[in-house]
This record gives C-alpha cells, sequence and structure tokens, in this order.
C-alpha cells in the first residue's frame, strides 16, 4: 500500500490491508496443506512462502490499480465482486508473466485455480464484513464540532463523503442549526454542554470550526477538555487531515505562518533531485519508440512542428519554454491566449489520444533534465494566466515556492479543467503539497499517476 502514513490513512484502513494480504497467503496455505499433508507440507516451506509471497504482492497490486483500496466509497456486494474478479484476472495474466520468467515459484494448475476461487470467496466475505462497519461508523472517533457555518459544513460533509474517514460527529456547539447535519446529531446552544459530552460520550477530539472566533470561542470549557485529555484541533488543519487539501479562502496568514510544514531541507531537495533525474532519464529511454512514432504521426497528420514550446511560470517565478508534443493545429492560438477545454476543438485526431494518456507530456522530462521542472510538483501555468489569478485568488504565488512538475498531488486527485474556478481548486490540493512535501509524498504521487495512465482511473 502506498504512502503508508497515518496522517494519509486511519489505522483501522493500514490494518484493513494488512489483513487482507493475511488473508490471500493463508487461503494459499490452506490449499497447499490440504493437497499435499502435513510432512511434504512443511518440507517445502521455504519455497511455499515465496510463492505464497509472490501471489500475494501481485494480487494485491491489482486490487489498488483497480480502485479497490479507495474504501471512501462503499460499493454494493456485486458491484464489489465483479470489481474483484476483474482485478484478479488481471493478476493472473500478471503472474503468468512472472512465471514465464521464473518458473522456479510456479505453481501447480490444481493448488493454483483452488487457491484462487478460495481467494476470491475469502476476500469478497472480509470487505462485505468491512464494509457494513464502515457503513455503521462503528470504531470510529467521537467528536464535537465548535461552529455551526460554513467551516463546520465543509468539515461534515468531508466526514460524510469520506466513509473510512474514521470520525464520528457526536453533537455541535453553536447557536444556530448547522447548515449540514446528515444524521441529525444534536446541536447545542450553552457551551457548558462540552464537560457534560466529554463526561458522557468519551469525546476523543474538538474541532474548533468557527467562521468568526472573535468572541465566541469558549475558552473556558475549552480549556477543562484539555485537562481532561481531549484533543483540540483547528478546523482548517482537521479538513487538510481529512481531505488532503488546504482551505485556500478560510486560511489566515498567521495560520500559514505558525503552522508546520513549508520547508523542504537540503538533504531533502539533493535527493528530490537525484530521484529526477533518474527517474526521467529512465521514462525517456523507455519511451523512446513511442516518442519516436509519434513524432511521426504528429509530423504527417497536420503541417506545424513536432514540439509545442510555450512559457510557463516556474520556480520564483521564473519564466521558462516548456516542451511538449504538439496535440493541437499549429494556429490553435491566433486568436489569442485562451483556457484549454475538455473537448477542445483545436485538438488534432491523434492529439486526443496522446492527451488521454499523456504522451504529448513526455517531452516534458526534457525539462526536468534541464532542472525547469521536477518530475512530481504543481502543474506550471502560462504567465499570461498567472497575473490574472494572482489578483484574484489568495495565496496563488505561494505556487511558485517549488518547481512544477509533470504530475503532482493535484494531478492525482483533482480532474481535469482550466478555469478560474479549477484554478482555486487546484491550489488548494497545491499548497497542501507545498505544506507536507517528502521523498515518500514524491514516490506515492508517481505510484499514483502510474495508476492514472495505465488505466485511465482517477484524476489527470
Amino acid at each position: 500500500m502506498p504512502y503508508i502514513l497515518k496522517k494519509y490513512y486511519p489505522l483501522r484502513n493500514i490494518l484493513f490491508f494488512l489483513g487482507e494480504g493475511a488473508l490471500i497467503f493463508l487461503a494459499i496455505a490452506a490449499v497447499y496443506y490440504s493437497e499435499l499433508g502435513f510432512t511434504t507440507f512443511f518440507s517445502v516451506t521455504p519455497l511455499f512462502l515465496g510463492r505464497a509471497l509472490v501471489v500475494t504482492f501481485v494480487f494485491q497490486l491489482c486490487l489498488y490499480y483497480f480502485d479497490l483500496y479507495d474504501l471512501s466509497i462503499i460499493p454494493s456486494f456485486s458491484e464489489n465482486a465483479a470489481r474483484i474478479t476483474q482485478a484478479f484476472g488481471f493478476g493472473c495474466i500478471a503472474l503468468g508473466l512472472v512465471y514465464f520468467f521464473f518458473p522456479i515459484i510456479i505453481i501447480s494448475t490444481k493448488i493454483f485455480w483452488t487457491s484462487y476461487f478460495a481467494i476470491c470467496l475469502i476476500v469478497s466475505l472480509w470487505r462485505f464484513v468491512y464494509f457494513r462497519i464502515l457503513e455503521r461508523r462503528m470504531f470510529t472517533h467521537s467528536i464535537v464540532l465548535i461552529g455551526t457555518g460554513n467551516l463546520a459544513a465543509d468539515i461534515a460533509e468531508a466526514i460524510e463523503n469520506k466513509k473510512d474517514s474514521g470520525y464520528k460527529i457526536q453533537a455541535y456547539i453553536g447557536e444556530d442549526c448547522p447548515k449540514v447535519n446528515p444524521h441529525n446529531v444534536p446541536c447545542f446552544q450553552d457551551n457548558k454542554k462540552l464537560l457534560e459530552l466529554a463526561y458522557l460520550q468519551e469525546i476523543e477530539k474538538i474541532v474548533l470550526a468557527l467562521d468568526e472566533r472573535r468572541g465566541n470561542v469558549p475558552a473556558h470549557e475549552l480549556i477543562a477538555c484539555k485537562l481532561m485529555g481531549i484533543k483540540i484541533v483547528d478546523g482548517v488543519g482537521f479538513y487538510e487531515e481529512l481531505t488532503g487539501k488546504v482551505l485556500v479562502e478560510k486560511v489566515n496568514p498567521s495560520w500559514i505562518l505558525f503552522s508546520e510544514g513549508f520547508r523542504v531541507g537540503r538533504f531533502a531537495k539533493m535527493c528530490k533531485r537525484l530521484i529526477d533525474i533518474a527517474v526521467s532519464t529512465a521514462g525517456l529511454v523507455v519511451s523512446l519508440p513511442i516518442s519516436l512514432l509519434s513524432a511521426l504521426i504528429i509530423k504527417l497528420e497536420t503541417p506545424g512542428p513536432v514540439f509545442y514550446a510555450q512559457e510557463r511560470v516556474g520556480e520564483k517565478g521564473d519564466v521558462f519554454r516548456v516542451l511538449k508534443f504538439r496535440s493541437m493545429r499549429s494556429d490553435a492560438e491566433k486568436d489569442g491566449p485562451v483556457w484549454a477545454k475538455t473537448d477542445d476543438d483545436r485538438v488534432t485526431r491523434y492529439g486526443k489520444i496522446i492527451r488521454k494518456i499523456r504522451i504529448d507530456e513526455i517531452p516534458q522530462m526534457i525539462n526536468v533534465l534541464k532542472g525547469d521542472m521536477s518530475f512530481v510538483g504543481p502543474r506550471p501555468e502560462r504567465p499570461i494566466f498567472v497575473n490574472e489569478l494572482e489578483k484574484k485568488i489568495p495565496y496563488y504565488s505561494m505556487r511558485h515556492t517549488v518547481k512544477p512538475g509533470i504530475t503532482g498531488w493535484a494531478q492525482v486527485f483533482y480532474p481535469y479543467g482550466a478555469s478560474e474556478e479549477d484554478a482555486l481548486r487546484k491550489l488548494e490540493f497545491d499548497l497542501y503539497y507545498i505544506k507536507n512535501l517528502t521523498l515518500r509524498m514524491d514516490l506515492w504521487v508517481i505510484f499514483q499517476t502510474v495508476k492514472i495512465v495505465l488505466f485511465q482511473k482517477g484524476a489527470r
């Protein structure tokens, strides 16, 4: 499971992943044992361990790439079973390739297919039980929201939409009725109810989600709760933890000044640069046949150059020329720069293909090698649009404190779009990335990008 950190995945989801791996492994072990018997089974234990671990790894990797570890949405039993069958079917093909190159780890046909059906059954049942737990919000952390306005509504919606958030709202504290209250939990106007809730309902966390704090913070009650061992958290930071993005419109300068993060050490920068060079060099070599074929098709399809160089804003606001395979007609901007659209009629036939599977972005790896870009970072934007967006969107210039990237946190989580509203929503993810930037985070984004490119799942 990529980027296993409690900050991004609740502990129970990590246990779910590990538990599912153990069940797959044990299903194979049970079949082996029933077929070989006690004496023979233990005489081939080392070889069995290797074979079973390979099957477990491949099957769980396929479950991940088929989005079956996205537990924020609960599918129906039939839908889940169908997707598991698809994932394991692809896993069988992948194992066939592995067995071709490493025949020593081949499992006999009878044991393999018996194990396959046992794995399908046990994984389906395991997921059925876990999804029932998620639906009933069992084994969750109980929280109280102080506030009933927009910020509280954003947090409530995030918890409701993310079934595996690990949180359950027990009550609101505020003068008005909450804007979002999907489970009709009680709302109290009296701040003293905080202490009563803390005693009677074993509240584990209190979230300060006030739109306007001046004169509205129940300081005395919060201090009392703090001394009882209850964690008090800021609403904006809690929302960030839930969603992987920063609420740009609700962040004030003091939050940025005093919050943790927004700092990358020299060693981390050096390692990030080494990863950029290694990944881009490997990518250019592996993609060379595709690049040569694409260059030929682009040249034959429409008149104009193969490559498209365009000015973009990079780190510290420096302007550089990004390289891409040309996917539009050569006269696409004869009337001036405009936002790109999802179904842009300026895009050529082959351009639609290379955009869909990101072949058009292969030449950007040259920009990475030159040092203009990183492999992972905020998407670089054009100077003319940057000048407009910096005037309209708060903190937009913070995107330029790191190198732009071919892929990134926002590109992975936010669907393709090109408008001022999209720029604001992407900035929420970009600021989260800049605030929490680590090498593990970069590797997770690269891992996720592979899934998006190969299976066309997720955002672009």
